[in-house]
């Protein structure tokens, strides 16, 4: 049997549920048998890769970058699964959407800086925000939906398992979101 090309990344989140993938604990050496990580926060892979079977994103869309990466992802994966609540509906990155780019920037480089007295924004090294925090699948096609924050490690499992066996199931009985 060929095994599952399988990514992860995590965007504009908090990586709550890439720990929740390691809390699946001795069942990741079980899903091991039908897949193997080429791209992750835990594999030193630079670049992410062509012929991704399936790519599991963490994170809401949140600059420039994030949006050159999932498009990336889209070209080169034939499955993603957004995970978390951050990945499907923006979440607690959003919240950024309430006060505006603008006012954003100036807390986090002016007001709580002390200094910063060049007056610019670091652009060389700090990809350009995005007017709105949006979830993936305003960006490119999503396949799976996955909600929780975090994504509780059972659910992942389950979900990882049905997706790689190629079965339904359903996802209510597992998790919701804020879970």
């Amino acid at each position: 049997m060929k095994k599952a090309r399988v990514a992860t990344i995590w965007l504009d989140g908090c990586s709550g549920c890439h720990m929740s993938f390691l809390d699946m604990d001795e069942r990741l050496v079980e899903l091991s048998e039908y897949m193997d990580v080429v791209y992750s926060p835990y594999v030193d892979q630079k670049e992410f890769p062509s012929d991704v079977d399936l790519t599991i994103v963490e994170g809401a869309l949140s600059t420039d970058h994030d949006i050159e990466m999932i498009k990336k992802i889209r070209k080169n994966s034939k499955k993603i699964l957004a995970l978390g609540d951050c990945a499907v509906t923006g979440n607690i990155s959003a919240m950024k959407n309430l006060f505006g780019t603008e006012a954003v920037m100036q807390k986090a480089y002016f007001d709580l800086v002390d200094h910063n007295e060049s007056g610019k924004y670091p652009q060389e090294i700090v990809p350009t925000l995005l007017d709105k925090v949006i979830p993936l699948n305003e960006a490119v096609d999503i396949d799976y939906f996955v909600p929780g924050c975090p994504t509780p490690a059972d659910a992942i499992y389950e979900v990882l398992k049905a997706v790689l066996e190629g079965k339904e199931i359903n996802i209510s009985e597992l998790t919701r979101f804020g879970k």
